[in-house]
């Protein structure tokens, strides 16, 4: 499935890569958090999964790893909020960097429009997660989503 969206357009096709090469390494952050930031991001982009990816693409996914990793404990506040019963440890580890990807970039720093993270979201779980993890993560979006909305016009907590 994956490979179908490679082929829409060069520009999605190189912002899609960069998110999958950051949740890559973000997962592996996320597993042993005790690495060096700097020192792994540097390892991985050395490694032979990035070798065919243009520089642009890489610099995006330094960035973006970056911003998400200095944010996770903020973000993980937005879904300790917005998922109930189900703290941000219990989650599947790649379901929680999924959500720390797009809750960043649709909802805190807005360089995505909403349905756009939600999409993208989704095709990150289909194409990553295990297979629940596309309704999972759809609808912790959702909820995301509507948290901020409340946020925004000064009304939060109400669903």
């Amino acid at each position: 499935m994956a490979d179908k969206r490679k082929f829409i357009g060069r520009k999605f096709g190189a912002i899609h890569r960069s998110r999958e090469l950051a949740l890559q390494f973000l997962c592996s952050m996320d597993i042993c958090p005790e690495q060096d930031f700097s020192q792994s991001l540097e390892l991985f982009m050395s490694m032979d999964v990035t070798q065919d990816d243009p520089p642009e693409v890489k610099a995006r996914c330094r960035t973006l790893a970056a911003e998400v990793w200095s944010r996770r404990t903020e973000i993980d506040g937005v879904l300790l909020r917005v998922v109930t019963g189900w703290r941000p440890e219990r989650m599947v580890s790649v379901d929680r960097t999924i959500l720390r990807l797009m809750i960043l970039e649709g909802f805190m720093t807005k360089s995505l429009p909403v349905g756009a993270a939600v999409t993208e979201a989704k095709n990150l779980a289909e194409d990553y997660g295990t297979k629940d993890s596309p309704r999972f993560v759809k609808g912790v979006m959702y909820k995301a989503a509507k948290y901020f909305e409340a946020s925004d016009t000064g009304h939060e907590g109400s669903e």
